[in-house]
């Protein structure tokens, strides 16, 4: 959900993942049944965020819903409500200042016009930046990914390679995370399952050389997406952008126009400050270009959507909304919006 994100304590390190059950033969073609639509997501994405929803149903709602006139005494009740509502505190504060400006410039002066206020203001917000993917005109279109061990990187590539072949992409999986046997296996297990052929290279070895070696593959396959899976380790902002650079390079010596096309952070969704954090640091060393949230789910909190969307000014691309292969898709601020601010569902939920 979009709210409730920070903590003032930060969770536990996530424990490793688990490599998908192994099968006995690829798939050779994607799957053959158009792409979910849009009602399946939003489906998906109220179910996860349903609790906090009921939660702001029950602490806010009955503040915003009477159409009092606004006043200081009610803007700082509603300010406790969102915080006794696990909004956060840092998310409440940005929230309570849009509030108070747009009170101040007399845009609202009822407690019923703030949610609608706040919809169409966040949906600005989530969208000026752009949300869709970026395809080299001409393939191939490279697409790094990165992000910290234990945020559901290689699990996220392994999603992000089953959305394409969905959308009729042939895709080659660079395993250049090498720093982790349990990674490349991993991604060579997905790939299997998904019908992706992938490029692995010794343990430990430079991550640029399989970059290398995938870039040289993908071209002679004629192959529409490279996706590499780079190594997940925040040792120094330095170390870090000069072996994203060398995975650049590595792409660019095989004359790939523009690689990397796009380059995506997975964040974990459940670490509250740790995301930021995580977020602002990549986007100091490496160009990234958007997000994969992931985690998604019903213990999920989202804040990060609003938060990191304003702090490091990178869109949100993709989100997972649960652990299976198909639990992905990309992000929809209209639903997204609309499945936290639907007001008529959160009444009927309070009157329920």
């Amino acid at each position: 959900m979009v709210f409730g994100f920070f903590r003032k304590k930060e969770k536990e390190a996530p424990a490793p993942e688990q490599a998908p059950p192994p099968v006995a033969a690829p798939a050779a073609e994607p799957p053959a049944e158009p792409e979910p639509e849009k009602k399946g997501f939003l489906k998906k994405l109220t179910r996860a965020i349903s609790k906090t929803r009921m939660i702001l149903s029950r602490r806010v709602l009955g503040l915003v819903g009477l159409g009092q006139k606004i006043d200081d005494a009610i803007l700082e009740k509603l300010e406790e409500a969102m915080i006794e509502a696990d909004f956060g505190v840092e998310t409440t504060d940005f929230l309570m200042q849009l509030v108070r400006k747009a009170w101040k410039a007399s845009e609202i002066e009822t407690t019923d016009q703030i949610l609608p206020y706040l919809r169409k203001d966040l949906h600005r917000r989530l969208t000026h930046r752009g949300n869709a993917v970026h395809f080299a005109q001409t393939r191939p279109t490279v697409i790094l990914v990165v992000g910290v061990n234990g945020a559901g990187k290689t699990t996220s590539v392994a999603k992000l390679a089953w959305w394409l072949r969905r959308q009729g992409k042939s895709v080659v999986l660079a395993a250049a995370d090498t720093f982790r046997a349990a990674a490349v296996e991993q991604l060579r297990t997905w790939g299997q399952r998904i019908g992706c052929e992938v490029v692995t290279g010794a343990d430990r070895a430079d991550p640029a050389s399989v970059a290398h070696r995938a870039a040289e593959r993908v071209l002679e396959l004629g192959s529409d997406v490279l996706l590499v899976d780079t190594a997940g380790r925040l040792h120094t902002q330095k170390n870090l952008m000069d072996e994203l650079r060398k995975i650049y390079m590595a792409c660019a010596a095989k004359r790939i126009a523009g690689a990397p096309h796009e380059t995506i952070l997975v964040l974990d969704a459940t670490t509250g400050q740790n995301a930021l954090n995580q977020a602002q640091m990549f986007k100091q060393a490496a160009e990234v270009t958007g997000l994969f949230l992931a985690k998604l789910d019903g213990t999920a909190k989202g804040g990060a959507v609003l938060t990191i969307n304003e702090k490091v000014e990178v869109p949100v691309k993709f989100v997972g909304l649960g652990e299976k292969m198909e639990d992905v898709q990309l992000f929809d601020a209209d639903q997204f919006v609309e499945a936290l601010f639907d007001l008529e569902d959160l009444k009927g939920q309070e009157a329920s």
